[in-house]
């Protein structure tokens, strides 16, 4: 049986605005386990609170009210035993593609053959492999987005955090890049939260999906995708969820939650 990875107890967060005035919520009273090798996803339209919800996992903002465990330790900082992965790809220009893989291998003091030896190891997970030398100006955007999870696995993290990684890439290339992650989470056995947008990436990649609602953020169901992988986009089953998640989606709205100070 799994265990939780991840508790969020209570989770809210608001920010001052209009010049120290105001409140705005964007989180509120959230409330989520997730389990260890878990593919987590949360969905919802953009403002919601995804991203801040996520940054609140890997330890970038402190909540205004609740806690986040991680193996039952709360979170506070940021820690190298959860790793983030953002849209923009965040790479080094001036290295290349090995360069950029074994960075944090290099911060950590490690050998340079062994340094050498894992990023070529995760360069060929991510079928880079002949592109070592390149920079990244040299590359597409699928392909510096593998660079940067190839990057994230060489430092052997408990959990990946993602936050719309794929969300520049056109159609094609962002599909597959969502076939080529689900293939390296399941060789690697990681736990991923994924935030995302597209109801269809979220049901392709997903174990579960947290739906989260309009501002303030709250979860309004977490929907259990039981499918057999690899998902078939077409098949009836998938677009019944999708059709199920897209009417929620419909039917609920909010605005946003502020109050004087």
């Amino acid at each position: 049986m799994s265990r939780n990875k991840i508790v969020i107890e209570n989770v809210s967060k608001h920010f001052t605005v209009n010049n120290g005035n105001q409140r705005l919520y964007a989180l509120d009273t959230i409330n989520l386990t997730i389990n260890e090798g878990e593919f987590f996803c949360l969905l919802g339209p953009s403002g919601c609170g995804k991203s801040t919800l996520l940054n609140i996992l890997a330890g970038f903002l402190k909540p205004t009210e609740g806690r986040v465990l991680i193996d039952g330790e709360e979170v506070t900082a940021p820690n190298p035993k959860y790793v983030t992965i953002f849209q923009e790809y965040t790479l080094f220009p001036w290295r290349t593609v090995l360069g950029n893989v074994k960075f944090g291998l290099e911060i950590g003091g490690m050998a340079k053959q062994q340094q050498n030896e894992i990023a070529s190891s995760f360069i060929k997970l991510v079928q880079l492999q002949g592109f070592e030398d390149r920079h990244p100006f040299e590359l597409s955007g699928g392909m510096k987005q593998r660079v940067a999870i190839a990057r994230t696995l060489a430092v052997d993290p408990e959990i990946i955090f993602m936050d719309e990684p794929f969300g520049s890439l056109d159609a094609i290339t962002r599909m597959e890049m969502e076939e080529e992650i689900t293939r390296i989470w399941q060789e690697e056995n990681k736990t991923i939260v994924f935030v995302t947008h597209d109801i269809e990436e979220a049901i392709y990649l997903a174990d579960r999906i947290a739906i989260m609602s309009h501002q303030p953020g709250r979860i309004d169901n977490v929907i259990r995708v039981n499918l057999g992988r690899p998902k078939d986009r077409t098949s009836d089953d998938f677009l019944s969820i999708r059709d199920k998640i897209y009417d929620e989606f419909k039917l609920k709205t909010r605005k946003p939650f502020v109050y004087q100070i």
